[in-house]
C-alpha cells in the first residue's frame, strides 16, 4: 500500500489507477497520470478518497468525478 501522506508522482500514478478501475471508466486510457501536475496533489487525494469510500457510483456521480478530474488535467 502507498503512503498516500508523502505527495510524489508515484502516487498520483496509483491514485489514478485506482479511480479509473473503481469508476470502470471506459476512457481510462485517456486519463494518465502524467495529465495530473503534482501541485494539484490535494485536489487528487480527495477525488481518490471519494472513490475508495463508496463501494458504487451512478452515472451521473461518475460524470460529475470525470468533469472535476479534467478541470484538473494539465491544459
Amino acid at each position: 500500500m502507498n503512503d498516500l501522506q508523502q505527495v510524489t508522482q508515484e502516487n498520483v500514478e496509483f491514485m489514478i489507477e485506482a479511480i479509473k478501475t473503481k469508476l470502470r471508466m471506459a476512457s481510462g486510457a485517456a486519463m494518465q497520470a502524467s495529465h495530473f501536475n503534482i501541485r494539484q496533489y490535494e485536489d487528487l487525494k480527495d477525488i481518490y478518497d471519494l472513490v475508495a469510500s463508496k463501494p458504487n457510483f451512478s452515472i451521473s456521480e461518475v460524470e460529475a468525478l470525470v468533469s472535476e478530474l479534467g478541470k484538473l488535467r494539465l491544459k
